[in-house]
Formats: C-alpha cells, sequence, structure tokens
C-alpha cells in the first residue's frame, strides 16, 4: 500500500502528514489541500498578520464594530462557550497578558505589579461582544486583544482533516509540532497509531518515559499536549514559562504538561491548555466536560494523574 508523507511550515511551527491508500497521486493531491487548508486558516487567525480577521479586530474592534466571517464568528462562538466552561482557564482575550510578560514574538521578562493589573482589566471574554444577526464583533473596552494561539492550531488540523476525509482518505496522521496530533483510521499494519508523549526537560537524549504511560494509542481521534516549557525565562532564581493564567494573570506554575483526546482537535487544543492552567485539582473538572475523553497531567514534581474515558 502506498504512503505520502508532506510537510508545510505554518503557525509558527512545522505540520506533517502521513497518509496510506491505494493510490499515491490521490493521496499526495489529498494532503496538499489539507495543507493549504492550514494555511488558509493562519491567514484567517494569525495575530501577526495585519490582513487576517483576528489582526483587523484587534486593530479597530474597540472602536467601532467588525464584521468577521461566518467562519471565524463560528469559531469565537465556540471560545467562548470553551472559557464559560473552563471558568476561564481558557480565554482567547489573553493577549495582553502574553505582552505583558514579554512572550510575544519574544522569549519572556518579568513585567511590574502594575503593568499585570494594568493587562488583566482587560482580559476576559466579558470584554468580546458578538452580534450575531450583524456577524460583528466589538471589543468593549480599549486595550482588549485576542490571541487564538491555544485553539488556532488544533482547528486548522480539524479543518485539513476534514478535507482528507471528504476525499476519501482512510488512514493518516496529521501533526503540527509536538501539540497537536489528529489520527485518521489506523495504519495499515496496526489497530492504532502510537503517539509518544514528549520527554519531559532534563531527560535523557533517548527519552525517558515521563510515566508509565508514554505512549498514547489513537484511532479516529486528536491528541494535544500543553506544557510549559518552550518559552520561558528565568529571574530572582525561578523560571517562567509561556503558559499563563488568564485569572490570575502569572505563568502556570503547578503542573508541568497536561493531554486530552477527544475526537475534535479544536476541543483538544483549547481542553489541554485549560487542563495545564487548572492543574492536578482542576483534573476531574475538565475531564467531565465531555463524554469519552482521556487525559492526563504531569505535575510540578513530575507525578502523573491519568483519567480514562
Amino acid at each position: 500500500m502506498p504512503t505520502v508523507t508532506l510537510a508545510k511550515h505554518a503557525m509558527a511551527t512545522r505540520f506533517e502528514l502521513v497518509l496510506h491508500g491505494a493510490d499515491a497521486c490521490a493521496l499526495r493531491a489529498a494532503g496538499e489541500a489539507a495543507l493549504a487548508e492550514v494555511e488558509r486558516v493562519e491567514n484567517q487567525l494569525s495575530l501577526y498578520r495585519p490582513g487576517s480577521e483576528i489582526a483587523q479586530l484587534n486593530a479597530r474592534a474597540a472602536r467601532e464594530p467588525v464584521r468577521v466571517s461566518p467562519e471565524v464568528l463560528a469559531l469565537l462562538q465556540h471560545a467562548a462557550r470553551l472559557a464559560a466552561e473552563t471558568e476561564g482557564a481558557f480565554d482567547i482575550t489573553i493577549a495582553p497578558l502574553v505582552k505583558c510578560w514579554g512572550f510575544m514574538n519574544a522569549s519572556g521578562h518579568l513585567p511590574t505589579p502594575e503593568a499585570i493589573s494594568a493587562a488583566r482589566a482587560v482580559v476576559g471574554m466579558q470584554n468580546v461582544l458578538c452580534d450575531v444577526a450583524e456577524r460583528t464583533i466589538c471589543f468593549a473596552q480599549p486595550g482588549v486583544m485576542l490571541d487564538l494561539g491555544a485553539i488556532g492550531k488544533g482547528y486548522a488540523i480539524e479543518r485539513g482533516a476534514e478535507i482528507l476525509r471528504e476525499a476519501g482518505v482512510s488512514s493518516a496522521l496529521f501533526h503540527g509540532g509536538t501539540s497537536t496530533v489528529c489520527a485518521i483510521g489506523h495504519p495499515p499494519d496496526a489497530e492504532h497509531w502510537l503517539v509518544a508523549l514528549p520527554p519531559l526537560p532534563g531527560t535523557p537524549a533517548s527519552g525517558r518515559p515521563v510515566a508509565s504511560n508514554q505512549t498514547l494509542k489513537l484511532r479516529d481521534e486528536s491528541v494535544s499536549v500543553s506544557a510549559i516549557w518552550g518559552r520561558a525565562f528565568e529571574s530572582g532564581g525561578k523560571t517562567f514559562g509561556h503558559v499563563i493564567d488568564p485569572r490570575l494573570g502569572e505563568p502556570v506554575t503547578n503542573a508541568q504538561l497536561s493531554a486530552i483526546i477527544l475526537p475534535s482537535a479544536t476541543e483538544t487544543d483549547a481542553l489541554s491548555t485549560a487542563l495545564l492552567t487548572l492543574g492536578p485539582a482542576g483534573h476531574a473538572k475538565i475531564h467531565r466536560l465531555r463524554p469519552g475523553m482521556r487525559s492526563l497531567i504531569i505535575d510540578a514534581n513530575g507525578v502523573m494523574q491519568s483519567l480514562p474515558a
């Protein structure tokens, strides 16, 4: 059975596809269409592309209602529901805090308490006002800023996977960086796709397992992993990571890594961020949000807690 592999750099990461099927030419065409969809979604959602719908909202919505596409409106409504369900642990208005802590296209710095307080004052989904009939968004006050970084890659992968399925692809693995993976069907020689969790920082290059369940089995499911490492800085003997708790205005410290498995890559992306933010104490709460969810979290001491479907 032919195998086709494709890759593309987008959303500041590398998206890769492995496809199996009877027709290599058809697989390649479907894969290229899926990767083109990722680029299209980036052009809609990027914080850093001036022409994107999100950049236009950030530039204008505090002054006037801004009309958005039906697709972006639906995604913003979905994000608002997730923010409500997680009681603010996931929040796309996080951008002022990301900027305050120096993580917007940079490695971070320690802000003043006054700067944190000012950023917190413009964070919260209550500041995003949606007129469904007019299909417009406006912000309740100046300074509000959207960042879809905790949901955008998952959404792009989910949209790309829909294109693959519509093209008849029944066996594929689609991932963006190390954060979100979508498994379609299963590989030809196994009943599941096997996806390994990344080793914790400081482990040997050979990859010491973070816990006994290092390898996840996926079949017609997606998994997203959120972790505090990556962009980080040290100050006063403490390490501050780029994942910020929207409710507190400070980087997450009570967990190192979280993972969520569900059919929807959009939801796994957002909910893994919420789980990392809430930490072990909020694990059961997040797990109850969707039937059939599998989840795990590794606390600050490297102890893993997992919950089955």
